[in-house]
């Protein structure tokens, strides 16, 4: 007699329940960091003028830290639920479609002052910098007009001797931003997050293009849109980084119909950070399919148009836009799994030996996560926007996970990407992932703590988050292993039961 097939997985009862309540709780937190007066999460920006001011609320770095420690297990447990939602059928968990509700927190977003770094400091200057006539790359901001200046002088340790690093497009950004918000660093930080905000906006309309399915784009709000993570991190830290993600995002949605519009933009996300241009590799992986002369034709274009926009840029930024970047690139940032090594082998073998050791292994280690997380993710859409997609994401995320000098924001193009490829175990891991290197970096900046605080938040980055990486290589190794054997034996043929 045969049997009858299962009943599908019922949608839990508890996450619908749970999710709103702890997203709401979440991005009320974050919001109310923003809002609240100068912290150590968040530096002042001085006097208003124009734009919106700080609320008389003074937190202590114990409760500012504490707020943001609750803000993001709570984001991380709510992307888990809504995840868990997704996949028991649930197309759309409870969070409104649309627009309205983007727009609103975008809103929102605008009335806070950036935290969890000071970088959107070092942004202002250095677009400051350009913007009257200076070299960023050349010109530490603590120098500029003998410290005089009121928004150079604004930069904090350890940033205040350090030329730029950014590429010249995001440093064409900052002076616009500079041009705007005129002698006021409030006003010229605003103005930055107005671009941030709008980017973050855009890479979910790029997402949304991309969803095949109704699931797919369910998973673009779970996992990009309504993540506290994100909106902590990327949005109300104003990372230069969303700016770069959206631009490579719409390099690949764009890619498939226009090459050479694609390069356009691919120039500008690789001449704002330029590990960006792994949206270049990408795409051209993407094209392996089509007929050799098709192929090649479209590599042109995008060539041409990353060429058309990278090599003016470059040129007017001069010849020493690459020094810092030079250097830092040598750097081992504390919470990466490659820093007790570091701390162990400096000392039996001078520093110099250590860090070429460390980054010769380093580049060892990004190939085989790239290889074994190629095995894991899967292509939600068989398209070359997916194959591209898909391919940016091992890309960015076998570095994020790998490299020597990584922070929270430097895991935002692998949050973009994700949501476009099929559901897999590695939403999990590296949303957990995420959440650890997020936590290492609280309050945010390297004053203004209680000596108590310092020394927790040290503790977490030293003595949590590298072994949390050395776990996560562990379990993605795992993951490829299992998929590698489930996929071997569905290939074995069949055994006649005669």
């Amino acid at each position: 007699m045969a049997t009858a097939d299962p009943a599908p997985p019922r949608p839990s009862t508890r996450w619908p329940r749970a999710r709103p309540v702890a997203l709401a709780a979440s991005f009320g937190l974050l919001l109310l960091v923003g809002v609240a007066a100068p912290s150590a999460a968040r530096p002042g920006l001085g006097p208003r003028g124009w734009a919106p001011g700080d609320l008389p609320l003074h937190l202590s770095s114990a409760t500012v830290t504490a707020a943001l420690w609750a803000a993001y297990l709570l984001g991380g447990l709510a992307v888990v639920a809504g995840l868990a939602g997704l996949r028991c059928g649930q197309q759309r968990p409870r969070v409104p479609a649309g627009w309205a509700w983007p727009l609103a927190v975008a809103a929102l977003a605008l009335l806070t002052a950036p935290f969890g770094s000071a970088d959107h400091t070092n942004y202002a200057a250095y677009g400051r910098i350009t913007a009257q006539g200076g070299d960023p790359y050349l010109v530490p901001p603590v120098t500029w007009h003998g410290g005089t200046d009121p928004v150079t002088s604004a930069v904090e340790p350890p940033w205040t001797r350090t030329p730029s690093i950014y590429g010249p497009f995001a440093t064409l950004v900052q002076a616009g931003s500079s041009l705007l918000g005129g002698d006021n660093l409030r006003q010229t930080v605003v103005v930055g997050q107005l671009v941030v905000v709008g980017a973050w906006l855009l890479v979910r309309w790029l997402l949304l293009r991309a969803a095949e399915t109704s699931a797919a784009a369910g998973r673009v709000d779970v996992l990009w849109t309504a993540n506290p993570v994100v909106f902590g991190v990327g949005v109300l830290g104003a990372h230069l980084d969303l700016l770069a993600t959206a631009l490579a995002l719409a390099a690949i949605v764009l890619a498939a119909r226009a090459p050479w519009a694609a390069g356009l933009l691919l120039g500008a996300a690789l001449s704002t950070k330029v590990t960006y241009g792994v949206a270049g590799v990408a795409i051209l992986w993407s094209w392996r399919e089509l007929d050799r002369r098709a192929a090649l034709h479209r590599a042109g274009a995008l060539v041409v148009g990353a060429a058309v926009v990278a090599v003016p840029l470059h040129l007017w930024a001069g010849p020493h836009v690459f020094e810092q970047l030079q250097r830092s690139r040598r750097s081992v940032s504390l919470a990466t799994p490659w820093r007790p090594a570091v701390e162990v082998l400096t000392g039996p073998l001078p520093g110099a030996t250590v860090r070429n050791l460390v980054f010769a292994a380093a580049v060892v280690v990004i190939v085989a996560l790239a290889v074994l997380l190629a095995r894991v993710a899967g292509v939600a859409a068989p398209t070359p926007t997916g194959s591209a997609l898909r391919a940016t994401f091992v890309l960015t995320t076998a570095y994020a996970l790998a490299a020597p000098y990584s922070l929270p924001w430097y895991d935002v193009l692998t949050m973009a990407t994700l949501p476009a490829l099929a559901a897999t175990p590695l939403d999990e891991l590296l949303t957990a992932r995420w959440v650890v290197m997020t936590l290492a970096y609280v309050p945010g900046r390297v004053v203004a703590m209680s000596a108590g605080v310092e020394g927790f938040t040290l503790a977490v980055r030293r003595s949590v988050a590298p072994y949390a990486g050395w776990l996560v290589w562990a379990v993605v190794g795992w993951l490829a292993w299992r998929a590698w054997s489930s996929r071997r034996g569905s290939s074995r043929p069949a055994v006649s039961a005669r």
